[in-house]
């Protein structure tokens, strides 16, 4: 092969990879954006629906919730389970992430912030329980996006 040609096919796949960044750097702030309205439409859901119902419809179908104790809890109806308890049924709790990031490709993201849950007991006494939140985010086939991890 000649050096020319050898050069010109490497000019050819060096420019098609740069193009080829572009559009990944793309596709990453379009998933940035879109991890954080969808962090802020599950807020805004978990406030006005309850608790159950938001952590529920954002869920991946194998999502996993760890909770007190350091217990897993698996998949969307075993978080639904979860929140259906009594304990949730007048809790409220708020978040805001801090940090948004995504993959090159724009498939996966991640959150971290801080919240507040605000948990009545059988008396009316309230508690509040503050920490720092990490949600893992997945594209979804159908372009919407669902925690995997929270």
């Amino acid at each position: 092969m000649k050096w020319t040609t050898l050069l010109s096919l490497l000019a050819v796949l060096l420019a098609a990879c740069s193009g080829n960044n572009t559009n990944i750097t793309d596709a990453r702030k379009t998933a940035i954006e879109a991890i954080k309205k969808a962090e802020s439409d599950f807020a805004k859901m978990a406030a006005e629906k309850g608790v159950a119902e938001a952590f529920y419809f954002y869920a991946d179908s194998n999502a996993v919730i760890k909770r007190e104790n350091d217990s897993l809890v698996h998949g969307r109806d075993g978080i639904r389970n979860y929140y259906s308890d009594p304990h949730y049924a007048s809790a409220k709790v708020s978040w805001s992430p801090d940090f948004t990031d995504a993959s090159a490709n724009g498939d996966f993201g991640y959150t971290y912030g801080r919240y507040s849950w605000v948990i009545q007991d059988s008396a009316g006494k309230s508690t509040e329980y503050k920490g720092v939140f990490h949600t893992v985010w997945k594209k979804q086939a159908d372009g919407n996006w669902k925690y995997v991890w929270d």
